[in-house]
């Protein structure tokens, strides 16, 4: 008698989400149906946190920023997403797999959580900012989001009416209040600061946020950045100046007393 051949069932692994799901290229960076940005401000501020988030412990291409892109963060609902004012990852390529600019921000693709948001309050968003809003339907709030989901270290918050600056860092799988020393707070993990700078950006003096060195120092922005390069170069002109004068000056005391010498029946050259 023979014996039947054991059968074996093949047994098929799923596909990691990042193969799977959704991609940035299948999901929006924007919502059609949503109004615009509330105002000039919401754009501006963003810009000036980009300009100025330079952390020394990163390579500049080692750092992504992104202001009002869809952050995807559920591979179980790829539709839900919250839109940060802003919000900064290290330690992964500037470009998407090192090539192409972001539509989105995929976490199931990208693998690698912000380290910090920030939220701009406006009345209408203030409450949900702040998490003092509950879950009205199965999305999570955005407090929920970033505390809960993806357990972003840092959160950010800045009212501009009143100027208030509050910051959360994740202790314990929830967000604390952090204490803020003269309106600044210190990132150890990014050996950088961020605090309200009083100031002029875009043509417009009032607190703005922005980030600051280990030496205090507010980060400059490009502009900034070359006006200190065309006021050095001014400063290295005028000292090259000054030198040339110095040396044409000294040249013609030496002829002045080269010349009373000779009038004095002494040469020169003979002393």
């Amino acid at each position: 008698m023979s014996l039947a051949k054991p059968s074996f069932k093949k047994v098929i692994l799923p596909h990691p989400a990042k193969e799977t799901l959704p991609t940035m290229y299948d999901l929006p960076s924007e919502d059609p149906e949503e109004p615009g940005l509330p105002d000039e401000f919401h754009i501006w501020q963003p810009q000036l946190c980009s300009e100025t988030f330079r952390p020394p412990n990163y390579q500049s291409e080692r750092v992504f920023v992104a202001s009002d892109l869809n952050l995807y963060y559920d591979p179980n609902h790829t539709a839900w997403y919250k839109r940060p004012d802003w919000f900064a990852v290290v330690g992964i390529s500037r470009l998407y797999q090192g090539r192409e600019l972001r539509m989105s921000y995929v976490i199931w693709q990208e693998e690698v959580r912000p380290i910090v948001a920030i939220e701009l309050l406006s009345a209408s968003t203030r409450d949900q900012d702040l998490g003092y809003s509950e879950r009205t339907g199965k999305p999570p709030t955005k407090w929920e989001v970033y505390e809960q989901i993806l357990a972003i270290p840092y959160y950010v918050t800045f009212d501009r009416v009143s100027n208030e600056l509050r910051i959360f860092k994740l202790d314990g799988g929830s967000y604390q209040p952090q204490t803020i020393d003269n309106a600044q707070f210190w990132i150890p993990e990014l050996q950088l600061g961020i605090g309200l700078w009083l100031g002029q950006y875009r043509g417009l003096n009032r607190l703005w946020l922005r980030w600051y060195d280990q030496d205090g120092n507010w980060i400059p922005t490009e502009a900034e950045r070359t006006e200190l390069q065309r006021q050095r170069a001014e400063l290295e002109r005028q000292r090259a100046e000054h030198e040339r004068q110095q040396k044409e000056l000294a040249q013609q005391r030496a002829q002045q007393l080269a010349e009373r010498l000779r009038q004095m029946g002494i040469n020169p050259d003979e002393i």
